[in-house]
């Protein structure tokens, strides 16, 4: 008998109970396509026809997104690549709420709209005391859109030449404000630029003065820069982009600008980012003068960049709720993270594997804080480890997380600064899993206490 005729038809396998439980969580598509080459492969020989349905439940994808969770061990704590900032608990749980029906604009006492991500909006506003008014965007590119089309759209923006940035994947600012209609007027030299040199270029046709940090490099030796005080006063509205999305100073990074002291300093709008320093979802905050702000919140172009409900959900709780993983991550002292090194070493070393302790360093990254060194902790392991902790088939079949690391003098490092302790279980039970060698739990894994020997 020709084997093929013993392949079960495809409402057969889908009235398999784990199969129609499937369809609930990853739609009729994904689960008949699974079904559809299950079925193909017995007919072709490589699978008996009573191994279908099983087979097809494996080939399943953990979820209907095509996103796979990443354990961020590169040392980055803001790595544009994996998202940036990791959303806190709470910032999860707001998301979660706000993803049905929720009361976005709607005033729930009176049955009547209401404004608009009124809770985000308020808890920024507590946030930045020198703020007059706020406003929320989609990211920190369309807050500079946004102003630049409100204030000087057929008008001139005048900058520094040593502000110029490119922003990352090849956009770069002047191509991005330019395109609003605005012409840039550009002053000073890459390295030194003088307050003369602004008042020089400020005439009728000055739309603003834009001061831009450049958060992803630094110019060191014979440089020269106003700071936002000293552009104040000759009389142009002064926008400073701060970049990183830093609302107060922090002590770590004396260098870093912050929102409420560029504010506090004489701008008249700051720009900013929600999902760098600041910890939250991706979001472009607008700060400053009660006016502006009104005005650019009612320029018909802020409606195509606003923000949507999830974002304002989690920015609110942000804000509102417990330091954000990123905050958190950036406090941690080496002490515990070697530690921590020292506890997840030891349980892979029981297992039989080459792992290391290693003193490592971390950056901000993300635009934020260059050059500012972090002093870190990492588990230093063979290098052929690396593509199967991104990729290999327990992550394939959601069974395992990505684990991203950083590879440094032939040895894979999984730097523990942007890892949440929580996370030292999953991250030693991968490890094993990538081996071959996943003996352990997550509950036990990352809860050895011997150690090994000094770091490297």
């Amino acid at each position: 008998m020709d084997h093929r005729r013993l392949v079960p038809r495809t409402d057969q396998v889908l009235a398999d109970p784990r199969l129609a439980a499937a369809e609930q969580r990853l739609g009729r598509a994904a689960v008949r396509a699974a079904v559809r080459a299950a079925q193909q492969r017995a007919r072709d020989g490589g699978l008996a026809p009573e191994q279908v349905a099983d087979a097809a439940v494996a080939a399943l994808p953990a979820r209907a997104s095509s996103a796979t969770p990443v354990i961020n061990a590169t040392g980055v704590l803001l790595h544009t690549n994996l998202g940036r900032a990791p959303l806190s608990g709470a910032a999860r749980d707001a998301v979660a709420a706000a993803a049905g029906c929720t009361d976005l604009e709607f005033d729930l006492a009176t049955g009547v709209r209401g404004r608009r991500g009124r809770g985000a909006l308020d808890a920024l506003a507590r946030a930045v005391p020198a703020a007059g008014a706020v406003h929320v965007v989609n990211n920190n590119a369309a807050a500079l859109v946004l102003a630049a089309t409100a204030l000087a759209a057929g008008r001139e923006i005048v900058v520094s030449r040593g502000e110029l940035i490119e922003i990352g994947d090849g956009f770069r600012l002047p191509d991005l404000l330019e395109s609003t209609g605005a012409a840039i007027r550009e002053v000073g030299t890459t390295n030194r630029t003088t307050v003369a040199d602004y008042a020089a270029a400020i005439g009728p046709r000055t739309g603003f003065v834009l001061k831009v940090h450049p958060s992803n490099y630094r110019i060191e030796g014979f440089t020269a820069q106003p700071a936002v005080g000293d552009l104040a006063g000759l009389g142009a509205i002064v926008i400073g982009d701060i970049g990183s999305g830093l609302l107060a100073p922090h002590p770590l990074l004396p260098e870093e600008p912050d929102a409420d002291t560029w504010l506090r300093a004489g701008a008249d709008l700051v720009t900013a980012s929600g999902d760098k320093l600041l910890g939250g979802p991706q979001a472009g905050l607008l700060l400053g003068r009660a006016d502006l702000v009104r005005q650019l919140a009612r320029h018909p172009l802020a409606r195509a960049l606003r923000t949507g409900k999830l974002a304002l959900a989690a920015l609110e709780a942000t804000l509102a709720g417990p330091p954000p993983p990123v905050t958190v991550a950036l406090g941690a002292d080496e002490a515990g993270l070697l530690r921590r090194a020292g506890d997840i070493c030891a349980a892979l070393t029981a297992a039989g594997l080459d792992a290391r302790q290693a003193r490592s360093q971390a950056a901000v990254g993300g635009g934020g804080a260059p050059g500012v060194p972090l002093a870190s902790a990492a588990v230093s392991l063979p290098a052929e480890l690396a593509a199967p902790l991104r990729a290999g088939p327990a992550v394939a079949a959601g069974t395992a997380p990505a684990v991203a690391g950083r590879v440094e003098g032939g040895r894979l490092l999984l730097d523990l600064r942007a890892v949440d302790p929580a996370e030292d279980g999953a991250l030693t039970a991968a490890v094993l899993t990538a081996v071959g060698l996943a003996t352990a739990s997550p509950a036990t894994a990352g809860t050895a206490t011997a150690r090994t020997a000094r770091p490297e």
